[in-house]
């Protein structure tokens, strides 16, 4: 059964080029993943530093898989510096 969740966060005022920049390599290497079926970060239009990520994997494998990623552990840390959260506030879908 597929893995389907949003994530959410609120970019510090300063750091939108760096978030950005992080997004868009990030962005690229999820979507190689084998097991990802979508991966799509939007800006809100009424408060561009809030990010809404929507994201599919085939199943809870591809979705750890994409956790452990080492790439994905590194975004994870540099995003940490540049938002207002502890880290991406994730909701899952059914």
């Amino acid at each position: 059964m597929s893995k389907t969740l949003y994530a959410e966060f609120t970019v510090l005022p300063g750091s939108e080029e760096i978030v950005a920049s992080l997004m868009a390599a990030l962005t690229e290497q999820v979507r190689a993943e084998p097991g990802n079926q979508l991966f799509l970060p939007h800006t809100k239009a009424a408060e561009p530093n809030k990010y809404f990520v929507f994201e599919v994997y085939d199943d809870d494998a591809a979705f750890e898989a994409h956790i452990n990623a080492h790439y994905g552990k590194t975004f994870n840390a540099t995003l940490a510096k540049h938002i207002a959260e502890d880290g991406s506030q994730l909701t899952w879908l059914q």
